[in-house]
């Protein structure tokens, strides 16, 4: 039954879903539209806060690029590859290829959500290429669906910048360690509820008709013919593996140094961290640079679709219309359902602004208060939100764009499947976070 509700609401997407760049320009005379019905007598601060808005986030956009493509550089390391490709070769079935796609790529979402990005796409590409049982446009949404857990992870970008010293709501809540917001038993317990009912989820509806399968198209890399001896003097700084290394080491010195020193994972440690180990693990700067480029490549659309979103966020917070989602909700809770309410709120601004950190500093100052007023601790409010946005991520096609440009879909092929394993996280979270936080 479950299959034939997946079928048709993948018919459905496939049909009617637009580009992921058409949805962002959408989704902006949305806002504009109901901004104006909020202060319909000062249309020109929209346009003002749009404007400003545009570059507000740029420093925060260059941590989440270098976020994503340090993690994707880092996952095109052969060795990594290798791993990928012999973890495909152990499943037999298309079942079992859904079940390996979704834990392999959760794994990696729970280290870095860019990492993930490659890792996801790698191991679906792989095991599509083994069994043409598998149908491929579920075997990537399984590799997109952990994302809903990326918020547990070490890359949560709510849970970071709160851990940071000097972020924006220190005078309000502090700087809180990840052991009170990543590593609070209650987000153990709902990561590890997630991490196994949802492949069972994606299963369950797997077609059992007009399967797609993986098609690859030959190509055959241009080489160089070129022995290291015919190597210039430039060149062979270019393929020298003792450059990276070398630079990788200083950086994990560092790395090492500041953890010793008492610091907390935060944004800038984890690209530190991550370029080093891709400078260290990728056979040259050569390498290494190439790798960036395709990363760079695979996000594009990101970079061109952030300032639209930034825009967004700027005008739902200058016309009070995010302001007034967040007080209605929170008008009705209690200290019992706030967290409850905070997620649901979370999730529905996190369709109008997929960012987490965004999202965090256009809905933080407004939950934060409330929530202390009720005697909520900041640290759950701040895990509530962080939920919230990776819960609907699932239906905002923004953080999968990556993942599509490297296996070669539209965001319609999988969306169909997302809408319906984003229902079962939203019931699933909701009722576990009444218990456990």
């Amino acid at each position: 039954m479950l299959n034939r509700i997946a079928d048709r609401f993948s018919k459905v997407a496939e049909r009617y879903l637009p580009d992921a760049f058409v949805i962002a320009v959408l989704m902006t005379l949305l806002v504009f539209v109901l901004g104006f019905f909020m202060k319909p007598s000062e249309p020109v601060e929209l346009f003002k806060s749009f404007g400003d808005g545009f570059w507000v986030y740029l420093s925060f956009t260059m941590q989440m690029v270098l976020l994503l493509m340090t993690g994707m550089a880092l996952a095109s390391v052969p060795i990594v590859e290798k791993m990928l490709s012999f973890l495909a070769s152990k499943a037999k079935t298309a079942n079992q290829a859904y079940v390996m796609t979704f834990l392999v790529s959760a794994g990696a979402y729970y280290i870095n959500w860019g990492l993930a990005v490659v890792v996801g796409a790698i191991i679906a590409r792989e095991l599509g290429k083994r069994n043409n049982k598998a149908h491929f446009p579920l075997l990537v949404a399984a590799a997109y669906t952990p994302t809903a857990l990326y918020t547990a992870g070490l890359s949560s970008s709510i849970g970071l910048t709160v851990a940071t010293k000097g972020h924006f709501l220190e005078n309000v809540m502090g700087v809180i360690p990840t052991s009170e917001t990543i590593f609070h038993p209650g987000t153990i317990i709902i990561f590890l509820a997630l991490l196994i009912t949802l492949p069972i989820f994606i299963v369950l509806m797997a077609p059992k008709k007009g399967i797609i399968s993986y098609s690859s198209q030959s190509k055959k890399a241009e080489t160089e013919n070129l022995n290291e001896g015919e190597y210039t003097p430039a060149e062979r700084l270019e393929n020298t593996s003792f450059l990276g290394i070398i630079t990788g080491l200083i950086g994990m010195v560092y790395v090492v140094y500041e953890f010793i020193n008492g610091r907390d994972l935060d944004l800038n440690i984890i690209n530190i961290l991550f370029l080093s180990l891709g400078l260290i693990l990728h056979k040259s700067l050569g390498q290494y640079a190439k790798a960036f480029k395709e990363a760079g490549t695979a996000i594009s659309p990101i970079i061109l679709q952030f300032p639209f979103y930034a825009g967004i966020i700027a005008v739902l917070g200058s016309s009070g219309l995010a302001e007034s989602i967040i007080n209605g909700m929170a008008s009705v809770a209690s200290k019992d359902t706030f967290d409850i309410f905070t997620y649901w709120t979370a999730g529905l601004v996190n369709i109008l602004a997929p960012s987490g950190g965004g999202q965090w500093a256009l809905q933080g100052p407004l939950q934060v208060p409330a929530g202390i007023q009720l005697g909520v601790d900041p640290a759950i409010t701040a895990m509530a939100v962080g939920w919230g946005d990776a819960w609907t991520n699932l239906i905002q096609p923004f953080w999968a764009l990556p993942i599509l440009a490297v296996v070669g879909l539209h965001i319609r092929h999988i969306m169909g499947y997302c809408i319906l394993l984003s229902i079962w996280v939203g019931i699933l979270t909701t009722v576990l976070m009444f218990f456990v936080y």
